[in-house]
């Protein structure tokens, strides 16, 4: 372990060596914003600003293409980038509608911003219109069928969903940890500042993983009950197993941890390669998101190999990433 570890110290500073192991990540990312009903003006403004933030962080920081970004909103005019109002029908025609075009192995993450209920066992957002009942979603989401979907309801009342929702390959994020947790939540604008800013990026490596975003997003609520003397009303779960239990914190190396850890909208790599300015960087950029890609999917599988031949694959996976290091640096300064 002593050559590995050596390598990990040399590539600490491009992030190459991360803590958590990760699932390989292939095909293109997906993000859906429900933007659902505000009841109130304070909230209609939140929402939108979320909303706002999520687009063009997706874009320009996760190198999302912007055809692959959906947000429906409770007033369509809200922003020229709302493609339509959310409404129970439109959210069924849109999920319907994406689970055609995705590809097989693109993963897709839907956040929804509202306010829930429960009734008769039944969760539900509320809506204009009809409200969606986590059944309802459940049914629409069925239509992805084994793909890597993400859905995270930042609503109150959203703990009904993690039981509804859950399946085989899908992580399930919501800001309550009942149906019966009704108060106002915070979890979403923290949720959104992970995706936006930089401080959710534990491991350094210029990605925000779904486990980062939550972790953050879940120690900054009970930061902001803390310092304001109130007791704590909102308990985040996370379920990225499929078991319909979830967890509250996601402790390093569970099972839990690794499936979120593994899920990423793009990050630095795949956004600098959308942008760079010749073909050599962008080749050079788009090697980079291959590899860590590879890397993930090899520290995946080291339970399954013999030490020593993940430590040659994971020292050789190293080693072309410094390699790639050098010559983007190189590239970035010539110009070329």
């Amino acid at each position: 372990m002593r050559r590995v570890s050596a390598a990990c110290v040399l590539l600490a500073a491009i992030g190459a060596c991360r803590v958590a192991p990760a699932a390989a990540q292939d095909g293109a990312a997906h993000l859906v914003i429900i933007s659902a009903l505000s009841g109130e003006e304070r909230f209609a403004k939140s929402f939108t600003e979320w909303g706002r933030a999520l687009v063009t962080a997706a874009v320009q920081r996760h190198g999302i293409a912007a055809n692959n970004v959906l947000w429906l909103a409770e007033q369509k005019e809200a922003d020229p980038r709302v493609r339509d109002r959310s409404t129970k029908e439109a959210v069924q025609r849109e999920l319907s509608a994406l689970a055609q075009r995705a590809g097989a192995t693109d993963r897709i993450l839907i956040v929804i911003f509202g306010h829930g209920s429960t009734e008769g066992g039944e969760s539900r957002v509320s809506m204009p219109g009809p409200d969606l009942s986590a059944t309802e979603l459940a049914q629409l989401l069925a239509q992805f069928g084994d793909r890597r979907v993400a859905v995270v309801n930042t609503a109150s009342a959203s703990g009904g969903f993690v039981q509804k929702l859950a399946a085989p390959n899908r992580i399930v994020v919501t800001a309550t940890k009942s149906g019966f947790e009704r108060n106002e939540t915070i979890f979403g604008a923290h949720f959104v500042a992970a995706l936006t800013g930089d401080a959710a990026d534990a491991d350094k490596d210029n990605r925000i993983s779904l486990l980062e975003a939550y972790e953050y997003a879940r120690r900054e609520v009970e930061r902001v009950y803390e310092r304001e003397n109130k007791l704590l009303t909102e308990h985040a779960v996370l379920d990225a197993v499929g078991d319909g239990k979830g967890v509250s914190a996601a402790e390093p190396n569970t099972p839990h941890a690794r499936s979120a850890q593994a899920f990423h909208l793009g990050g630095g790599a795949v956004a600098a390669a959308a942008t760079a300015r010749t073909p050599e960087l962008r080749a050079a950029y788009q090697e980079k998101a291959r590899l860590e890609t590879a890397l993930d999917a090899l520290r995946a599988r080291k339970e399954q190999m013999p030490e020593q031949q993940y430590e040659t694959e994971l020292e050789k996976l190293l080693l072309d990433l410094s390699r790639n290091a050098q010559l983007i640096r190189r590239l970035e300064g010539s110009g070329r």
